[in-house]
């Protein structure tokens, strides 16, 4: 073999060679500023359409939700065991504490009442698709809210969304809720009203994974230490 066949045998190897460590290559994960959601498997089936209880929930569009407020496990060393739920407000995190270190993180919007409310409850009301009653106060400023003074349906117009917990202090309500939204895009951001939504997604998840009974601590300025 002469000189120039064998060097150009090594450079075809080699290239041969970087291309499949190309081809090799780990796909960007969340955190990573090249990851995107919308391409990735795991998210779009997580986030995708699905039937549920009667109701088809629409899929997600990846695109307007900021990848940190997607579902993931994340480190989240608490003082607080498994189990707890723990609201962020201020973050727009909600976390279930799986323990040693571990909680599953959720993003929330949070809405006046959301940030109106903090300390330490438990859930003792869960409902699937569940009927919103507006406030006396809603009723009487917005007529269109009026045909529903004494309560709108379960379904995909309902401002709570797919599922909702209820937190109570003792056998009194806190009127502090945990519930779904029909607007992704509030997700990770201060809206108007309602108190801490989930993507219909997200709310169906954590509904089945806490049960009745399950403490929850919201966080202020004032206790977000607390929770560490």
């Amino acid at each position: 073999m002469s000189r120039r066949a064998l060097v150009a045998g090594l450079a075809l190897s080699l290239a041969g060679c970087a291309s499949s460590q190309r081809i090799r290559q780990s796909p960007p994960q969340i955190g990573d500023p090249r990851f995107n959601a919308a391409h990735d498997p795991g998210y779009r089936q997580m986030y995708g359409a699905m039937y549920d209880e009667g109701f088809p929930v629409p899929p997600i569009d990846l695109r307007v939700i900021p990848s940190q407020y997607l579902r993931q496990f994340v480190d989240y060393p608490v003082a607080q065991h498994a189990g707890t739920i723990i609201v962020d407000p201020q973050a727009r995190f909600l976390y279930l504490v799986y323990g040693n270190g571990k909680a599953m993180r959720y993003g929330v919007g949070v809405g006046r009442e959301g940030f109106g409310w903090a300390g330490t409850a438990e859930i003792k009301r869960k409902e699937k698709w569940p009927t919103w009653t507006p406030p006396k106060e809603m009723v009487e400023r917005d007529p269109k809210v009026a045909p529903y003074k004494n309560g709108m349906p379960g379904g995909l117009g309902n401002p709570l969304g797919a599922r909702a917990l209820y937190l109570f202090q003792g056998n009194k309500d806190t009127l502090y809720r945990i519930h779904g939204t029909n607007e992704p895009r509030s997700i990770g951001k201060a809206v108007s009203s309602g108190c801490i939504r989930l993507l219909n997604q997200d709310i169906i998840d954590l509904y089945d994974r806490v049960p009745l009974g399950s403490p929850v601590v919201v966080l202020n300025d004032a206790n977000a230490a607390i929770a560490m």
